[in-house]
């Protein structure tokens, strides 16, 4: 007999359980679907005729006894190309991709995104990848069901991380979307907020380091002021500072020994933000006991927003020891904001890959592509047209970069700049018993009469863009 209309347990219990067989098959058929109908990417040398090829990036290449794949470590990124559609703040989104918008199957939606992106990076054939906690896994009805999807949805990524040989290169927390950041999040006056945002860091630097990992990022989308009127400056600093101490005490507890990265950036979403550029950074990390913990991830269009170069914020990272990882954005000189394009300027990223390999290269990051296509740019195929475009943009600069090493075009001219400093007088007046009485008489003793010398900018120039125009590199 049925008892008030309802299945004995044990039929329920089977019923369910064919249920879950089925969805976890719906999901295996999910995983054999091809999104992008293309032939993976190879390298096909400059004469190809072929979009599909890559010109300059030739991943098995050795330069200086590595492999241009091991060089550049190039990531791609998960959140512009497969958890945003398309959308700006004038219109909705315009991009075909048919995991995006499943609201009645969330999690079957992120299973299906996560195949889509895993073969993406497949067919690229590049050896890393980057996520936010949220590209790969869903809100749920609360905070623990939140959390158990993310598990659940990094369970994923290993298998597919092992069925394609695709690495992770850093994960992150998004912890600035919610309206429950608007405020910030380590910087938020409410407790509550900073505590929430503390949470989902630990999960998601636990994600990043059960997945492999070599670095894990925390970009303060929010943490800074919209107005002075109602903010607490050293408050909010001081807030910071604990975050990200509680942050790095973490990291050693679980055992993660990958490097720990912030991204400077001067403004947007917020009127001004704490970590304005790299010299800011620095600055905060010394203040507060954290240089050797934290190194910076620096974006090339934010490098331009803060009014430098991006070869100014590279050179500065190097030489003061908090270099860790190069987000390849660039930007458009008739736009005053963050439009996050593919770089297409040699020019602009030979400079700043001479400091970066000069100084022996990456430590833990490497080059991600952070890069959003153009909302016309409606098709999935030309997610394949932005990467390769930007990737053989980074490798033409790479050998630039890599041609002026070799050759100490660069360097040598630095080095015979300041060769007085090796000098008597130069190491003198470094040393301790210089004292600004003492070099004064020195002068008029010595009648020390200093000629000015050619900096000799246009012909360093020259050297540069011969370099570039160069069919060997």
């Amino acid at each position: 007999m049925w008892e008030d209309n309802k299945l004995p347990g044990r039929v329920a219990e089977w019923l369910n359980g064919l249920g879950s067989s089925l969805s976890a098959l719906d999901g295996r058929c999910q995983t054999m679907a091809e999104f992008f109908k293309t032939e993976p990417i190879r390298f096909e040398g400059p004469d190809t005729t072929n979009p599909l090829a890559f010109r300059v990036y030739d991943a098995d290449r050795i330069v200086a006894g590595k492999t241009m794949e091991e060089h550049l470590r190039i990531a791609v990124c998960y959140w512009h190309s497969f958890a945003w559609p398309g959308s700006d703040i004038f219109g909705d989104g315009t991009f075909d991709r048919p995991w995006i918008g499943n609201t009645s199957d969330p999690m079957g939606a992120a299973r299906q995104k996560m195949d889509a992106a895993f073969e993406f990076f497949a067919k690229l054939g590049t050896p890393y990848f980057c996520f936010h906690d949220r590209d790969i896994a869903p809100d749920g009805a609360d905070y623990g069901e939140t959390v158990s999807n993310l598990h659940a949805m990094v369970d994923y990524a290993a298998e597919k991380m092992d069925e394609t040989g695709v690495k992770l290169l850093w994960g992150t927390a998004n912890v600035f979307s919610h309206p429950r950041f608007a405020a910030g999040a380590a910087t938020n006056p409410d407790p509550e907020a900073f505590a929430f945002a503390a949470s989902q860091v630990r999960h998601a630097l636990e994600a990043a380091h059960r997945l492999g990992g070599t670095s894990y990022v925390l970009w303060g989308g929010r943490e800074g002021y919209e107005t002075l009127l109602n903010t607490s400056m050293k408050q909010e600093g001081e807030q910071l500072a604990r975050f990200l101490t509680l942050v790095a005490e973490h990291k050693r507890k679980i055992g993660f020994t990958g490097q720990m990265f912030l991204e400077p950036k001067p403004q947007e979403p917020t009127k001004h933000q704490y970590d304005y550029d790299s010299a800011t950074v620095h600055g905060f990390l010394e203040r507060y006991d954290l240089l050797g913990e934290y190194y910076v991830n620096i974006e090339v269009n934010h490098a331009t927003l803060g009014g430098h170069s991006f070869h100014h914020e590279v050179a500065y990272a190097v030489e003061n020891g908090i270099f860790g990882s190069i987000d390849a954005n660039r930007g458009d000189p008739q736009n005053g904001w963050d439009t996050d394009q593919f770089p297409n300027s040699v020019e602009e990223l030979a400079p700043a890959l001479h400091e970066i390999f000069a100084a022996g290269g990456f430590k833990g990051g490497g080059f991600n592509f952070d890069t959003k296509l153009r909302r016309q740019s409606l098709d999935r195929i030309d997610l394949f047209h932005g990467h390769i475009g930007g990737i053989d943009t980074l490798a033409k600069a790479f050998l630039v970069a890599m041609d002026l090493i070799e050759k100490e075009t660069l360097s040598k001219a630095r080095t015979d700049r300041y060769a007085g400093w090796k000098g008597d007088l130069g190491s003198y007046i470094m040393s301790d018993n210089a004292s600004l009485e003492a070099i004064s008489d020195k002068v008029l003793a010595e009648r020390i009469d200093p000629k000015p010398v050619s900096g000799q900018q246009e012909a360093l120039e020259n050297l540069v863009n011969r370099a570039i125009w160069s069919e060997r590199s």
